[in-house]
């Protein structure tokens, strides 16, 4: 499922989680990877008294020199029997450079690495960390500093109620995936539903609404909803929840009591203005997850920079 991998390295740093959990894939499953760091200076733009061949030759050093700072990188990285391959990009908006690239190298997965906060517990995700879970064209898993242990857990949220055939055909997309990685990964796979709770309204209106007797049918219709989704996964699945409640609340709740590994989500790809008034699932969640984030598109999804 995942044998094109492409890895977002972290040109401010030494530590590179990313590349760590790639390689940790590769070799469990024997994919390739392209190491990809994406760079500019900004002085560059000073230049513009020098002459194009000037300025191309500068260009040209500051790409050689990364490209050997990655060299360098590699060395305290066990990469025996991996191929890979390296993509040292100018462009002055990292989170283009790694789409387009992406697109035109058709990768079965993107990976990239988050920044822990300086002097806090909080993670700091940038503009190109929500720009990837937007507009990808492909699974983006952002990785946190939470170690994958032997036996661990994978939590994947799903939606086993809707109606929509979107939502479903996304549904068994996620459990798909997730199965594939806890196969590789010898993981266990536990997969979440929340429904919503009883309306206030409705008590406060009709005094003689059952609130309980309604609570019991809503979460019998949600139970029997996720053992349909299930019925042909059943064997790889350790066990599953169904709860009340919000998901943005919920699942990095359950992530933190079940002390999974990563989390595995579905991601519309909203942008502009209905991402700012509405956001997404994942886009809530990961800030208060500490282990890692698969955020999966529905089929159909076309990257808006494609």
């Amino acid at each position: 499922m995942y044998q094109n991998i492409l890895v977002v390295l972290d040109g401010e740093s030494t530590e590179q989680k990313a590349l760590s959990r790639a390689i940790h894939l590769a070799k469990v499953q024997g994919a390739s990877l392209s190491l990809f760091l994406s760079i500019y200076d900004f002085a560059y733009e000073m230049t513009t008294m020098l002459s194009g061949e000037e300025r191309e030759q500068m260009r040209h050093s500051l790409i050689e020199d990364r490209r050997q700072w990655v060299s360098d990188l590699l060395e305290d990285y066990d990469l025996t029997g991996i191929t890979y391959d390296m993509h040292i990009v100018w462009h002055h908006r990292p989170f283009e450079s790694i789409i387009h690239h992406a697109i035109e190298q058709k990768y079965d997965l993107i990976i990239k690495g988050t920044h822990q906060h300086k002097g806090l517990q909080s993670v700091i995700f940038t503009p190109t960390d929500w720009s990837l879970l937007r507009k990808a064209p492909c699974p983006v898993l952002l990785v946190k500093d939470h170690l994958w242990q032997d036996n661990g857990t994978i939590l994947t949220a799903v939606h086993a109620a809707s109606d929509s055939e979107v939502h479903q055909a996304l549904n068994r997309k996620l459990i798909t995936h997730s199965s594939f990685v806890a196969k590789n990964i010898k993981a266990k796979l536990h997969l979440v539903n929340f429904y919503p709770g009883t309306p206030t309204a409705i008590a406060v209106e009709i005094p003689d609404f059952n609130t309980a007797q309604y609570q019991q049918n809503v979460e019998a219709h949600h139970k029997q909803a996720m053992q349909e989704l299930i019925s042909d996964f059943e064997p790889v699945i350790e066990r599953t929840h169904t709860r009340d409640g919000i998901p943005d609340d919920g699942i990095p709740a359950i992530a933190k009591e079940l002390d999974a590994e990563l989390v595995v989500l579905g991601t519309i790809g909203r942008t502009g203005i209905s991402a700012a008034l509405l956001g997404n699932t994942a886009e809530h969640v990961i800030e208060q997850l500490d282990c890692d984030l698969l955020a999966i598109k529905p089929d159909g999804f076309k990257s808006p920079l494609a």
